[in-house]
Order: structure tokens, then sequence, then C-alpha cells
């Protein structure tokens, strides 16, 4: 799932290209969306990049390949905005029923259990303090909950201070999922995950901040992030 402003980018530089057979300019950018510094495209391509929606090519100024486009309903979604109402049960479970309508429209309430450091370590895993409500699609399958992001270290993957992480429940992890990772039992983080020989590296999305090499059994995984919720 897209962000609004990762969809409009995406939807951009997409019409610029059949337009005009080479994608627009950072400055260009920077002005179709309204942003004050180019600093905020560069994040959003990234995003977009690691979200396998685009491409950039090697040693081409300017160079970038739209390889797909959101499904309809997020597109849909985003063209009409979404004003979300609360629905009772199931906390974090995506319902399978749906009277009224799609399941990608649907909203699902998910709990939001505290904050969780994208930078300088701050408290792990709280208790449920209240709700969210987000779009089914979203989310996928299983249990899923939500939590404060605090800090900068993952700006370069489009995450951001302020941001509400949307976390699937999940003991494991695949090398390059971004995760949240209780370490010592004691300390929640969220990182990019990856297995070096015996041991496992916590990774940042930002030069500034060092990768942490632990041994596994100072490493739980508490959930993979399936999402963001972002108000502007």
């Amino acid at each position: 799932m897209l962000t609004r402003k990762q969809y409009e980018l995406l939807r951009f530089i997409n019409e610029r290209l059949k337009e005009a057979g080479v994608p627009p300019s950072f400055d260009e950018m920077k002005d179709a969306l309204d942003l004050r510094s180019k600093s905020g495209i560069h994040r959003l391509i990234t995003a977009l990049e690691e979200r396998g929606f685009i491409r950039r090519l090697p040693n081409r100024a300017r160079a970038i390949e739209v390889i797909k486009l959101p499904e309809l309903s997020q597109a849909a979604s985003n063209r009409r905005g979404f004003t979300p109402s609360v629905i009772e049960g199931n906390l974090g479970k995506v319902r399978t029923s749906t009277p009224a309508l799609d399941d990608g429209e649907r909203p699902v309430a998910v709990p939001v259990m505290g904050r969780i450091a994208a930078g300088t370590p701050i408290e792990a895993l709280q208790t449920r303090s209240h709700t969210i409500s987000v779009p089914a699609d979203m989310l996928g399958n299983g249990d899923h909950y939500a939590l404060e992001v605090r800090g900068d270290s993952m700006v370069d993957a489009g995450i951001l201070d302020g941001d509400m992480a949307l976390i699937q429940r999940n003991e494991t992890a695949d090398t390059g999922d971004i995760v949240v990772a209780l370490i010592d039992d004691e300390e929640a983080t969220l990182k990019r995950f990856r297995r070096r020989g015996a041991s496992i590296a916590l990774e940042p999305a930002n030069t500034a901040y060092e990768v942490r090499i632990l041994p596994p059994n100072r490493v739980k995984i508490q959930g993979k992030l399936v999402g963001l919720y972002r108000k502007y």
C-alpha cells in the first residue's frame, strides 16, 4: 500500500514518461507535489523503488523506469480520499464477510501498542492504548498491530518520525524484511533484518546510524512491517 504522496509521485512520473519519454526532474517532482525540498522527493523515490514500483537505471541521469502501478483498489482510494470508521471486535484481523464494501475498502480496527524506536532506543512494546482504522488491503492475513515511530534511522526507507507503522505479528523474518526486533527483552526497535553467518544484523536506513550485530539469542522478532499510516 502506498501513501498518498508516493502514489501521486508515481502517477506523475508515469504520466510524464508517457507524454515526453523521459522522467521529470527532481525540481519538477517537488513542484508537482508541493514539497518544500528535494529531500522529500529522494525519500519518496527510495520508498517506491524498495516497494518495486520503479527502478533507477545506473549511470544515467534522471533515468527512472516505472515497473508497475498500484492495484485499482488503491488508485480509487487515493483519488477519492478515505474517511475511516471503527469496526468493533476482532481487532487487527481482516474480515472476510463484506455486506456493504469490498474487502479493500472495509476499514479494520488495529490496536496501537505504543511507540517503536527508529533511532536511539526507547521503550519496548506497551499495552494497547487505542485503535486506528485502516483499509483491509493494507494488512493481508493474520493479526496486526500499530506502533508510533520515533526517530529518523529509517528515513531512507520512507519511514518518518511520527508515522504509524502497521505490523503483522510474526516470530520469524526473511533477510531484507523490516521488522520489530525486541533486544534483550527490553528494547524494541524498527530495523531491516539480515542474517550474517551465525549473527543477526539490524540495519538502519540512514547512514548516520550504525548497523547492530547481535547473536540470535538476544533478538526476538515481534512482527514485520506491512504498511505505514501517515497524517499530513
